[in-house]
């Protein structure tokens, strides 16, 4: 798995490559908690990723639900067919702010 993480102003955008899977979301988790505090706005970007299993998108639900209360929009964008059908499939496109 790739991350890169850059700031512009106060919105963080992590780019995500490769996998995230039981393996990786630990790490993808640690990444994000690493930032907690430091932005207003937070932006995922899945350009570059291939797979994500139920332990990415545990991430994901737990990253929003961390947020919410501090009402810090969070938005993954540039999502793969193969992403976008996972997100379907398991209703996680209706939860989630995906563009």
């Amino acid at each position: 798995m790739d991350i890169t993480k850059n700031y512009n102003g106060k919105e963080l955008t992590i780019k995500v490559g490769d996998r995230i899977d039981t393996v990786t979301a630990p790490d993808f988790e640690n990444e994000i908690l690493d930032e907690m505090g430091k932005f207003d706005s937070l932006i995922i970007d899945f350009s570059n990723l291939e797979y994500i299993s139920s332990a990415g998108l545990r991430v994901l639900i737990a990253t929003q639900k961390k947020l919410k209360p501090e009402n810090i929009p969070m938005t993954i964008k540039k999502v793969n067919d193969t992403i976008n059908e996972i997100f379907k499939m398991s209703g996680f496109d209706k939860i989630l702010e995906i563009e």
